[in-house]
């Protein structure tokens, strides 16, 4: 019987097969009884009768071409079955697929020529500001959409020994160390073991009550990330410090009635050309008085190398004793009075955070630097580590500075153990990026997305808690750039634009880091695209979305944050021609 199948249903090679069994079938008389009739096809030897042709009555009918029909209809049914149902799994395996569906590859070369030209410029940028500071050695590191796309070192990590920096090269990484700190804070408070309006006194007993022009205040964790607290920095003599603060603000006071001004200007153009000619015909009767007014403003503008220069003349900055605890080190500010009333002005300080190292370890119930170690590993960072200088530490930079001939020089020996939530790690670029990446994760992971359409894993810390973490603060807007302001550890760009066709501030957050012998910098540029949604055909779950650059150096006193931000730009650039 599956001859007779076969023989109707197989074709191409096949085809004696179907002659074979026609012969068959007409070798049935009309009782049904098989005709004892040997037959041969091209030769073949005789065929023996079979019991399948006996019984083949009681299957088809005896007529043969009603026979033929229906083995024919027969044949089609299972074939449009089985036609249905692979259409149905497929479409099945398509929906189930097409939730989490990524968008078709670009090729391996068409990204690299575009990655290239990114690096290109890139390193000639790095390269510019390498030879405009002098510095020895700098490493950079740049991930796009969470995969590391180009590592580098330029120069030396060990000028002596002709040590030649590598992306392994470890340095300080100086006040990064802050942002790593929050992110333990984050952790502690979304697990409930902290409190962030609660005074510190409730995790740090030892730490005294303070108060400020007589009146009791309270200093809380959330004060002490954003820079709130009224702790000072390095500075001990809190009138140098607000007299500094003041010429700041009255800068910033000034800066923004010029722009008013400006704006109010160009809204009536017939009276403000008569002015500028005014001025115009009176400029050479300007008075002395006031050109000298004009060139202290000049002089008195402090440019990023002499503040850090002010900064680095601290004797703090230098200390050599070790403390065997974060505890113990709150004896060098602790019983100071405070610069401000906490929660009314931004005052950056790196004992602040000294303090917030004590919070972690009252709410956590562990060391600090244990704490931190297991953030690392739960992270990834399996490089960094506490600036330690008893251990051995592979591919550990030397760290230099410039002395009064302007001669290169090594940076005198220190310890940081004062100071480890506040600039106390030592990280490569890749740990950066790594970090830089697990945070943006954890903000574009929205929970709808997640939950819905997508197999993602949560991020480290929820979008809710990173969203706080990126937002600014009120009143601690950053003195160098007027469209920085601190949010918790991170310092944070909101986008904007003033002006049609003029610049845009793009979203972005970063923290820079000046420590003795280095400088750094940890840039993240998220996506400014929307959310994509299932409906949009965007990925929709790919993440992180972004740009994040790392740099770090071996010379102090060096500002990487513009070189960071075009670096960025130049990446994201070469991603968006790539799609």
């Amino acid at each position: 019987m599956l001859r007779f199948v076969f023989g109707f249903c197989v074709r191409g090679r096949s085809q004696k097969w179907r002659w074979r069994s026609l012969q068959w079938y007409r070798s049935l008389n009309a009782n049904g009884q098989l005709n004892q009739v040997p037959f041969s096809l091209r030769n073949s030897p005789a065929l023996p009768p079979s019991r399948a042709f006996q019984s083949a009555q009681r299957f088809f009918p005896s007529d043969y071409k009603v026979y033929r029909r229906s083995v024919w209809f027969l044949g089609f049914g299972i074939g449009l079955l089985f036609t249905v149902g692979l259409t149905a799994s497929g479409w099945l395996i398509f929906v189930s697929k097409s939730k989490c569906e990524k968008k078709p590859a670009v090729s391996k070369s068409k990204r690299r020529d575009a990655y290239g030209d990114a690096i290109e410029v890139s390193r000639d940028l790095l390269q510019r500001l390498k030879d405009e500071v002098g510095a020895p050695g700098v490493v950079v590191g740049v991930s796009v959409n969470g995969e590391q796309v180009w590592a580098e070192g330029f120069g030396f990590a060990d000028v002596e020994n002709r040590v030649p920096c590598k992306p392994e090269t470890m340095m300080r990484i100086a006040s990064i160390s802050k942002t790593l700190t929050v992110s333990a804070v984050a952790k502690l408070w979304e697990q409930g073991k902290l409190d962030l309006d609660a005074p510190v006194q409730k995790y740090v007993p030892v730490f005294p009550e303070k108060k400020y022009q007589g009146e009791s205040v309270k200093i809380t964790t959330r004060m002490l990330v954003s820079h709130l607290s009224g702790i000072r920095h390095y500075e001990k003599d809190p009138n140098k410090v607000k007299e500094e603060k003041e010429k700041t603000n009255q800068k910033q006071k000034m800066k923004k009635e010029k722009a008013i001004n400006d704006g109010n200007d160009s809204k009536t153009e017939p009276g403000n050309s008569e002015r500028k000619k005014s001025m115009m015909t009176n400029k050479n009767h300007i008075s002395s008085s006031d050109l000298q007014h004009d060139n202290a403003d000049v002089k008195e503008k402090p440019s990023k190398l002499s503040t850090n220069k002010k900064e680095f003349e601290q004797e703090e900055y230098y200390l050599k004793e070790k403390f065997d605890s974060v505890t113990d080190a709150l004896k060098l500010f602790k019983d100071d009075p405070l610069i401000f009333k906490p929660g009314s002005q931004f005052l950056y300080s790196t004992h602040a955070f000294t303090l917030l190292s004590a919070v972690v370890e009252g709410a956590s119930g562990q060391k600090f630097l244990d704490h931190m170690m297991a953030l690392f590993h739960d992270l990834g960072m399996l490089n960094t580590v506490p600036d330690e200088n008893d251990p051995i530490i592979y591919n550990r930079s030397r760290y230099y500075r410039f002395n009064k001939k302007g001669r290169l020089v090594n940076c005198p020996y220190v310890d940081n153990s004062y100071k480890w939530a506040g600039g106390g790690f030592l990280s490569t670029v890749g740990d950066l990026l790594q970090f830089g990446n697990a945070t943006l994760y954890s903000y574009q992971m929205q929970q709808e997305i997640n939950e819905n359409y997508c197999q993602n894993l949560p991020g480290y810390l929820k979008p809710v808690t990173v969203k706080e973490m990126w937002t600014p603060v009120a009143n601690t807007e950053m003195p160098k750039d007027k469209d920085m302001k601190y949010g918790m550890g991170w310092v944070v760009v909101e986008k904007k634009q003033r002006c049609g066709s003029c610049h845009i501030a793009r979203h972005c957050i970063s923290h820079t880091g000046a420590a003795v012998g280095a400088s750094s910098i940890l840039l993240v540029l998220p996506d400014d695209q929307t959310y994509a949604t299932p409906s949009s055909g965007q990925d929709t779950c790919s993440f992180p979305r972004g740009v994040v650059v790392s740099i770090i150096c071996n010379m102090q006193s060096a500002s990487f944050q513009k070189t960071a931000q075009k670096i960025a730009m130049e990446f994201e650039k070469a991603e968006r021609h790539c799609q």
